[in-house]
C-alpha cells in the first residue's frame, strides 16, 4: 500500500508538472508567433485553457471520440458490473458512455470521483467476454480511484489545442500566411511551430502516461482480487487493434486502456502507452 501512495504522489507531482510544461508551451508558441499585444493575448489564452480544462476537458474527451450517453435500459448487464465493481473500489457510480467504434477498447475521463465518466466501445461489449470485460472495467475505475482521471482529460484536450494549433499554421502558411510580420521569428517560428509543438505535447502527455498505466492495471486487479482477467483483456485488446482500426483523434489517444491507433507513434520514447508485454508480464506476476 505504501507503494501504491507514494506511486500516487508522484503522478500528482507529475500532473502539475504536465500542466505546467503543457501550459508553458502555450506561452512559447505565443511567443514564437507574436509580439506585443498578440503575446499578451496568447499567454491570457493560455490561463484561460487551464480554467476550462479543469472543468471540461472530460467533456471534450468525450465529444474527440464521439461517445454517446448510455442508460441503464440499454445495457443493463454493463451498468450492473460497473456497480459491482464500484462498490468494490467504495466508488460513487461513473456515468457510462457508448463510442460507436468496432475496436475493443475503453477510457475513464472526468474532473473527480464524483463527476467522472467510463467509455467503451461497442466492440468492446462485442468480442470481449465477460471476465475480462470486468478486468477493462477495473482498470478504468482504477484510473478513477487514483485521482489520475482528471489529467488524461487535461493532456488530452490541451494537447488537441496545441495540434490544432499546428494544423492552422500549417494551413494559414499553405494560403499565403508564412510572410506575417506580426510573428518575431517569421517564416522559421511558423515552420519550427508547425513542427515541433504536437511532439512536444505528445512528449509531455507521455512523461505521466506509462507510470499511471501500471498503476491502474495493479488497482484493477486488486478490485478484481485476480489479475488474471485484466491480463487476458490485455491480450485481447492488442489482438484487436490489429483487426479493428479506429477513427479517433490523436490528441486523445492516451486516455484509451490500449493505444487505439496502430502504428501511430514510435516504439519507445513516443509511446504514449507502456509495452503491452511489460504490462501484462507484470500483471501475472502480481499477487493480489
Amino acid at each position: 500500500m505504501n507503494t501504491v501512495s507514494g506511486t500516487r504522489l508522484n503522478t500528482q507531482l507529475r500532473t502539475f508538472l504536465l500542466l505546467a510544461g503543457l501550459t508553458g508551451l502555450l506561452v512559447v508558441i505565443g511567443g514564437l508567433l507574436f509580439k506585443g499585444p498578440g503575446l499578451i493575448l496568447f499567454a491570457l489564452f493560455a490561463i484561460v485553457m487551464n480554467f476550462a480544462a479543469y472543468w471540461w476537458s472530460d467533456k471534450m474527451a468525450l465529444k474527440m471520440s464521439r461517445a454517446e450517453p448510455l442508460d441503464e435500459a440499454d445495457d443493463p448487464r454493463l451498468f450492473a458490473i460497473v456497480r459491482d465493481l464500484a462498490q468494490r473500489a467504495e466508488l460513487p457510480m461513473p456515468r457510462l458512455y457508448l463510442i460507436p467504434q468496432e475496436q475493443p477498447n475503453a477510457f475513464a475521463t472526468g474532473r473527480n470521483e464524483h463527476h467522472a465518466a467510463v467509455a467503451v466501445t461497442a466492440g468492446l461489449r462485442r468480442h470481449m467476454p465477460e471476465d475480462q470485460l470486468a478486468g477493462v472495467l477495473a482498470h478504468e475505475l482504477a484510473h478513477i480511484k487514483n485521482r489520475d482521471i482528471l489529467i488524461q482529460s487535461v493532456g488530452a484536450m490541451i494537447a488537441g489545442v496545441i495540434s490544432g494549433i499546428a494544423n492552422w499554421l500549417q494551413f494559414s502558411f499553405l494560403f499565403g500566411g508564412g510572410d506575417d510580420n506580426d510573428s518575431p521569428l517569421g517564416f522559421v517560428g511558423v515552420i519550427a511551430t508547425m513542427i515541433l509543438a504536437p511532439l512536444a505535447a505528445t512528449l509531455l502527455q507521455l512523461a505521466v502516461s506509462r507510470q499511471r498505466e501500471f498503476l491502474a492495471d495493479a488497482t484493477g486487479a486488486r478490485f478484481l482480487g485476480r489479475p488474471e482477467p485484466l491480463a487476458d483483456a490485455l491480450e485481447t485488446l492488442s489482438r484487436g487493434t490489429e483487426v479493428f482500426p479506429m477513427k479517433v483523434n490523436p490528441a486523445a489517444e492516451a486516455l484509451f486502456i490500449v493505444n487505439p491507433l496502430r502504428g501511430s507513434s514510435m516504439a519507445g520514447l513516443f509511446a504514449t502507452h507502456p509495452p503491452l508485454e511489460e504490462r501484462v508480464r507484470r500483471l501475472r506476476a502480481l499477487v493480489v
